[in-house]
Formats: structure tokens, sequence, C-alpha cells
């Protein structure tokens, strides 16, 4: 079998865990664009209130995210995955049941405490070899796109059809489903291996967090779902004012979803074709700060809600796509995954800021407050963008270590550092590993497995 030709195993492992991970994201999403109004209908519900039960999810998973991370290498990913789908599944039965607002909140706390990205991360990095693992996770970053698409439409059909206890009743069944995908169809597997392109490092936080280029990207996302959270704290209500009723709405959110999308593949592949990441990043950022601008003289005139609508998530789908890029070209050999640990960890304080200040802000003084806030975010980003650097465009690698070269660090560095388009090397021989950042311009994978033979070679013919 050809080396980059998947097996039986790492296909199971990536249409299995893609599907857990859709399935997982799919009930979050559907949730969005219309417990602003729906949520309106309970018990002690104010503005207020919908905000915090938007935004705790969101604080609740930037807690959790990092540590299960560290755990599923001492418990297992499948248990963890599994407990987590369940702690989800009971969360959205206690939004179903409950008539209260109070209910929804304590529901969406517990919800957001199953936080099964990192184990599930972590499991497909145990399940698929490296040569196959970038294809892999690729299926993850695509489905999460799909996903919010379908959710955005879906989830206004399904609160309209049966309510929105209904809607969490959908999304507890979706949970058990993938909870049956995990026991059933993802592959099991004992050796749980130190991955640190995709798992968090113990004690590696200092170095990550000190890198400016990162800490931008960080604030980035962070403002991006502090925006996205705003917004659907008041585009709901607004649209409805202006006459366009709440059970028509998923055509709008389906419309703007699908021109987007097709509209990032081109925009993503010229970024980085030609080299155009910060131009196209800048924007798109501006390009948010004049949506905002938009839905703020909007009034109740529904082409300039509904262009503003599609403006949003053409801008807001290309940045979410960037900066994981930016992320994995900016971060350090061999901190990628805590990088991206921390990265989704300001994510979800964006989602739980945006929600609660949203909520707060629409009590105060309506929806123009709320999208004042949104437009000076922003222009926060505008500035930030501004002093982002072109980022280098180089991949990393993971090669594993022949048990000659663990106690030969120096030498196998140097080897491979002599390469050209070799940038940096990182080898860490208890975990078996050498990390690389390379440009593939200049190398790639197979050349550089071929200097660790051929140095593997060198050394047992010397012995």
């Amino acid at each position: 079998m050809n080396d980059t030709t998947m097996t039986n195993i790492e296909l199971r492992a990536t249409w299995g865990l893609g599907t857990i991970f859709a399935l997982r994201m799919l009930g979050m999403f559907m949730v969005l664009p219309v417990l602003s109004i729906y949520g309106m209908a309970l018990e002690g519900a104010n503005q207020s209130l919908i905000g915090l039960a938007i935004g705790i999810y969101g604080l609740v998973q930037a807690i959790f995210q990092i540590p299960l991370a560290l755990i599923s290498d001492r418990v297992g990913r499948k248990p963890l995955i599994v407990v987590g789908l369940l702690i989800f599944a009971l969360g959205s039965i206690i939004a179903a049941l409950t008539s209260s607002i109070w209910g929804v909140i304590l529901g969406r706390a517990i919800q957001g405490s199953g936080a099964i990205a990192a184990p599930l991360m972590a499991l497909l990095s145990d399940l698929t070899r490296e040569q196959n693992r970038t294809k892999a996770m690729a299926f993850i970053g695509v489905s999460f796109g799909v996903t919010f698409t379908i959710a955005m439409a879906l989830g206004p059909i399904i609160t309209r059809l049966i309510g929105l206890s209904g809607l969490f009743l959908g999304v507890t069944a979706l949970a058990l489903t993938a909870v049956a995908l995990t026991v059933l169809v993802v592959p099991s597997t004992n050796s749980h291996t130190m991955n640190r392109e995709s798992g968090v490092v113990r004690g590696s936080f200092t170095k990550v967090l000190g890198n400016p280029q990162l800490l931008k990207c960080n604030v980035g996302i962070f403002c991006l779902h502090t925006i996205l959270m705003l917004n659907f704290i008041a585009l709901p209500p607004m649209m409805a004012k202006a006459g366009f009723v709440t059970s028509e709405q998923w055509k709008v959110y389906l419309v703007t979803m699908l021109t987007s999308f097709l509209t990032v593949i081109p925009a993503i592949i010229y970024a980085e074709i030609k080299r155009q990441i910060k131009r196209i990043f800048f924007s798109c950022m501006t390009l948010l700060l004049f949506t905002e601008i938009v839905w703020l003289l909007a009034g109740t005139h529904l082409w300039l809600i509904f262009t503003g609508t599609q403006l949003f998530f053409l801008s807001f789908n290309i940045v979410e796509a960037l900066l994981p890029s930016l992320i994995s070209k900016e971060s350090p050999a061999g901190y990628k995954g805590t990088s991206m640990g921390i990265y989704s960890t300001s994510q979800f304080l964006g989602v739980a800021f945006g929600g609660t200040l949203g909520g707060c802000l629409f009590q105060l003084q309506g929806q123009w407050l709320v999208f004042l806030a949104g437009a000076s975010i922003a222009l926060i980003c505008c500035l930030v963008s501004t002093t982002l650097r072109e980022p280098p465009h180089i991949s990393s690698l993971r090669l594993t270590l022949p048990t000659c070269l663990l106690t030969e660090s120096q030498l196998t560095q140097h080897r491979l550092q002599a390469k050209p388009g070799v940038i940096e090397v990182l080898v860490i021989p208890e975990e078996r590993s050498v990390y690389v950042k390379v440009d593939t311009k200049k190398t790639n994978r197979d050349t550089l497995e071929k200097t660790v033979t051929s140095l593997k070679e060198t050394l047992e013919n010397k012995n």
C-alpha cells in the first residue's frame, strides 16, 4: 500500500471523529440564531439573561479546554469523549425540560463543561500516521464550516416547528448519536502518542503566550467571536422588528452562509499562494467594521440588514479560516498543539464576553448600542491587524526517531538543520520525536525521513 493511502482504521477514525465533531458543533450552533428571540418567552427572561445563556457556554468551555486536553493523556481519549458527550446531553436535557431562563443558563453551563475537542483531536492523532494526519485534520476543519452553515438554517426551522424545548431535545439526540459512534465506529487504541502538533504540553504556556504574533492571533479570534455573539443578540430581533418574521429568517442565514462559504475557498487559496495573508486579513477586518456601521444605520430597511448580513458572514468565515493557518505558521516547532489550545480558549472567552456584553447592552439601550460595541471591537481588530507581519510560509512536521538516535539529539538536529528549507528543529528524545518547521517548496517529509534513516544507518555501521 502507498504510504499516503489511508488504511481502513485511518478512514474509520477520520470519518467517525469528523462526524462526531460535526454533530457536537451542530448542537451548539443551532441555538445561536434563535435564543435571543424564543428565549424571551421563558420565565424570568430578559435580554441580559439571554446574553448570559449564550455566553456561559463559552466561559465553561474556556475553563475546561486545556485541563481536559492534559487529562486525556492519562485517562484515555475515548472514555473522556464519551463522558464529555454525555455531560453535553445532560445539559441539553436540563435546558429542554425547564420553563425558566435560569434553567437554560444552567443547562448551557453543563453543556459547556463537556469539552471534547482536545481529546478528539488527540485520538485522531493516535489513530493516523504522520503522512495522513494533515488530511484527517483538514476533514475536521471542513466539517466545522459545513456544520456552521447547516446549523444557521436548521436551528430556526426546528425551533419554529417544535419550539425551543424541542430544539434542545434534538440536540440531546445528536449528542447521544455521537456517543454511539464513538463506541461502535471509532477504532480503539491503547497507544497514546504524545504529539506536540495536536497536544498541549505542560509548562509551555509562557513560551507561547510570550510570542507577539501568536498573541495578536489570540486577540483576533477573541474579538471575532465577541462580535459574532454581539450580532446574534441584536440581529434576529432587528430582522423581526423590520417585518421579517422569525420563522423565515433561516432563509437569510442559508443564502448568506452558502454564498460566503463558496467565497472562502478562493480567498484562502489566493492568500496562501500569493502570500497575501496579512492583506486579506486586514481587508476582512475592515469589512467587519463596515458591516457593523451598516447595521447601525439600517433601522428597519431590510435591504440594508440583508446586505450587512452577507458582508458579515463573508468576512467572518474568511478570517475564521485564516487564523488557524496563522497559528500553525507562527507557532514554534513542537508547540503547535499548545498554541492551538490557547487559541481555542481565547475563542470561547470571546463567546462568553460577547454574549454577556451583548445582552447587557441590548437591555440598556437596544440594538444600536450592541452594533456600536461591535464596530468599536472591529476597529481594535483593524488596528491590531496592521501590526501583523506577513507570516513565513512554512509547515510543521513531526518525525519519529529511531532508538539509536535517542541519545544523539545534537547530531540529529545538526543534520536536519543543514537541509535546504529547514527553518527550525526541536528534538524531544523522551517522546521519540523531532519537530521540524520547513518550507515545503524547498524540502518535504520524504527527504527529511531519508535523512533520519541515513543517519541511523551511519550510526549502526559505526557500532
